[in-house]
């Protein structure tokens, strides 16, 4: 259907899809530090991960939220970290590093089965077999913190050109950030159905 006719940029629409996953691995943070650690499930509710460093319903905002003083309390959106081994591999070669582990970068899941897992929109839906249901906020964007992460945990000979370099090679191969919808239980191993919404590019 033409929505816009007389338009001079028509709007394509792209329709919405479904892909077939897997929890592939699964990380819980301590609630001093980002960096996580592997377990065999993960217990949700609607504050995120049980204990998890960055489990809330609010938090606060940081350089990602510059048009709010730093510290502003709001919603958390961030409460999970989704990577794929397959985009950490391909930013870990381009760091001269035999892998980056998930964990490193304080993810609490890695998905195995999604093409291009961090381009996936905003507002797709990870339905877990058991009934778990996540929403995906956004692209995670890469930081020096977590790049400083990776270069001490990878014994890179210079600390501070790994922080910076990382930002520069994982731009849309970090992951993307989500937060829960449908509280539960999830386990390593679990079928996941992705519910791609349809999209389209806005132009004004």
């Amino acid at each position: 259907m033409d929505l816009f006719p007389e338009a001079e940029k028509p709007v394509e629409i792209i329709p919405a899809k479904k892909l077939s996953a897997r929890a592939a691995a699964l990380f819980v943070a301590p609630a001093d530090h980002f960096q996580t650690r592997p377990v065999e499930e993960l217990r949700l509710g609607f504050d995120g991960i049980s204990g998890d460093f960055h489990a809330g319903s609010t938090r606060r905002s940081g350089g990602r939220e510059p048009w709010y003083p730093r510290g502003t309390e709001m919603r958390n959106e961030r409460q999970l970290s989704i990577v794929a081994g397959d985009e950490l591999a391909i930013v870990a070669g381009r760091m001269g590093l035999p892998e980056i582990k998930p964990e490193w970068i304080g993810a609490n899941l890695v998905i195995e089965g999604v093409p291009h897992l961090s381009m996936l929109p905003a507002g797709t839906l990870l339905f877990f077999k058991d009934g778990v249901t996540l929403k995906i906020d956004a692209q995670n964007g890469p930081c020096r913190i977590a790049g400083r992460s990776i270069a001490e945990n990878a014994d890179m000979a210079d600390i501070e050109a790994g922080a910076l370099l990382f930002p520069k090679v994982a731009k849309r191969l970090r992951g993307v950030v989500a937060w829960v919808e449908k509280p539960g239980t999830i386990r390593v191993g679990e079928e996941i159905s992705a519910r791609v919404p349809e999209q389209w590019i806005y132009q004004a």
